[in-house]
């Protein structure tokens, strides 16, 4: 893959990443304390909470490893194909907790609440949501790097002004959903 083609996806990639959490009010992670595993017990919403979060670990070591360093030399279709079925399970993880949390809607005995979720995500749901995709399109990242050559080692200076990047890209969707929203209320 082009070197210009994987700049711009990982930069198209990081701008819908950063900016689903304010866009949507469907959850993308399963926090312990949201009402996406309201159901469960106190320990048993921290241990979903950390299932989740270790399956998304191992879908950035399976595409690290899979997507990015095997089968080498292959040809940039098998590549692209490889890309597409790890993008695919991501879109399946992210989807999950969302299909929990519709379970968890007002009962339809009120007709003006009926289909609205309980209360809309807090702001560090969706700070949260926002760093978790932060990793998540650096893994992609990391992925494009190896299929190019080797991967560069970076210190914690990368780290920072990525994530601060990665921050800014999101102010889109910041004020779209607490800027915009409460004014037309």
């Amino acid at each position: 893959m082009p070197l210009d083609f994987s700049v711009w996806l990982v930069i198209l990639g990081a701008l819908a990443l950063a900016n689903l959490p304010f866009l949507i009010d469907r959850p993308l992670a399963p926090w312990p304390w949201g009402r996406t595993l309201q159901s469960f017990g106190g320990l048993m919403r921290w241990v979903s909470a950390l299932g989740f979060l270790a399956l998304l670990a191992l879908w950035a070591w399976g595409t690290l490893r899979l997507v990015g360093g095997a089968f080498g030399g292959v040809g940039n279709l098998f590549f692209i194909v490889k890309l597409l079925v790890s993008l695919v399970l991501l879109f399946v993880l992210l989807s999950l907790p969302g299909i929990l949390a519709r379970t968890h809607q007002v009962a339809d005995t009120d007709p003006a609440l009926r289909g609205k979720p309980i209360d809309p995500k807090p702001f560090i749901d969706r700070f949260l949501e926002a760093l978790v995709g932060y990793l998540l399109i650096g893994t992609i990242g990391f992925t494009l790097e190896l299929d190019l050559g080797n991967a560069f080692p970076q210190g914690w200076e990368f780290y920072a002004v990525t994530l601060a990047l990665f921050l800014v890209l999101g102010y889109p969707g910041f004020v779209w959903h607490y800027l915009l929203q409460r004014r037309r209320r």
